[in-house]
C-alpha cells in the first residue's frame, strides 16, 4: 500500500508540472458528459418517462455509472494503455522486479484530470437526490456506495482483461472499447428499457444489472422479490474482478517478449 501511495505521490506531482494543460483537460473532461446528461434532460422533455422510469431515477442511474467509470479511468488508466508497454518490451523490465505486476501496472498511469468526468457525475447524483422520494437509512446509503464501488470494480476488471490481450496480440483491441465505453452509455439508463438479449448480456456476461437496475430497484421501491438480494446484487459486481485477475495472471505465464 505505501508504494502503491508513492506512486499516486510521484505522478500527480508530475502532472502539476503543467498545471494549465491539467485544468484544461480537467474542464475538458467535465463538459464531455455534462453534453451527454444535456441529452437525457432533451429526451425526457419530449417523454415524461420512459419504460416508467422517471428523470430523476434515470439521472440517478446515469450518475452512478458515471463516478463509476470515472473512478476506474482515475486509477486503472495504467491497463488502458498496456500494450504501450508491450510494444516498447517495457513488461520485461516489470516482470524482474519484487512486486506484483498488477500493482506496477496500475502505478504506471494515473489520470486525475478525470476528477471533472467525475464531479459531472456527483452533480448529477446530487440533482437527482434532491427530487427522489427515498426513504433513506443505513442500508440504502450502504447499497449506493456499493453500486459506486461495483461499478469501479467491474470497469478495472474490463480494461484488466484488455490489457490481458496484449499478451498474444501485442496491440490492443477496439472490442474492449464496446465493453468499456458502450457498457458505461448502455448502463447510464435502467436495463429494462433494453431487448431481452441485451439484459442478460449485462446481468450474466458483464454484470452491469448489478451496479444500477437490480439495487436501484431496491432504492426506489421497485423491487420485486427479496429485497436483500436486491440490496447485495453490488457484491457480484465486485467479485467480477476474480475471473479478471485470474486471467491476467495467465496471461503473465504465458507472455512471450517483445525481444525489444
Amino acid at each position: 500500500m505505501k508504494l502503491y501511495l508513492r506512486y499516486v505521490s510521484v505522478l500527480l506531482k508530475s502532472q502539476m508540472q503543467y498545471r494549465t494543460s491539467f485544468i484544461l483537460v480537467t474542464v475538458g473532461q467535465f463538459f464531455i458528459p455534462f453534453f451527454m446528461f444535456i441529452s437525457v434532460l432533451l429526451l425526457f422533455q419530449r417523454f415524461s418517462t420512459i419504460a416508467g422510469w422517471t428523470l430523476y431515477e434515470v439521472a440517478l442511474c446515469y450518475a452512478v455509472i458515471n463516478i463509476s467509470s470515472s473512478l476506474s479511468e482515475c486509477f486503472a488508466r495504467g491497463f488502458d494503455t498496456f500494450s504501450m508497454l508491450i510494444v516498447r518490451g517495457e513488461f520485461d523490465r516489470i516482470l524482474v522486479r519484487p512486486r506484483t505486476t498488477l500493482l506496477q501496472i496500475f502505478g504506471t498511469k494515473f489520470e486525475f484530470s478525470r476528477i471533472g468526468r467525475l464531479s459531472q457525475g456527483f452533480i448529477a447524483l446530487i440533482f437527482s437526490l434532491m427530487y427522489l422520494d427515498v426513504s433513506w437509512d443505513l442500508y440504502r446509503v450502504l447499497t449506493l456506495l456499493l453500486m459506486i464501488l461495483s461499478g469501479t470494480f467491474i470497469f478495472t476488471g474490463l480494461y484488466i482483461l484488455g490489457a490481458t490481450l496484449c499478451f498474444w496480440t501485442v496491440e490492443g483491441l477496439e472490442v474492449v472499447n464496446i465493453l468499456t465505453d458502450g457498457g458505461r452509455n448502455f448502463a447510464q439508463y435502467p436495463l429494462s428499457i433494453y431487448q431481452e438479449w441485451v439484459k442478460k448480456f449485462f446481468t450474466y456476461v458483464i454484470p452491469f444489472a448489478s451496479v444500477n437496475y437490480l439495487p436501484l430497484q431496491y432504492l426506489l421501491n421497485k423491487a420485486n422479490g427479496n429485497l436483500l438480494a436486491h440490496m447485495l446484487a453490488p457484491i457480484l459486481g465486485i467479485l467480477f474482478i476474480i475471473p479478471c485477475i485470474l486471467i491476467w495472471n495467465f496471461g503473465v505465464k504465458h507472455y512471450k517478449s517483445t525481444g525489444s
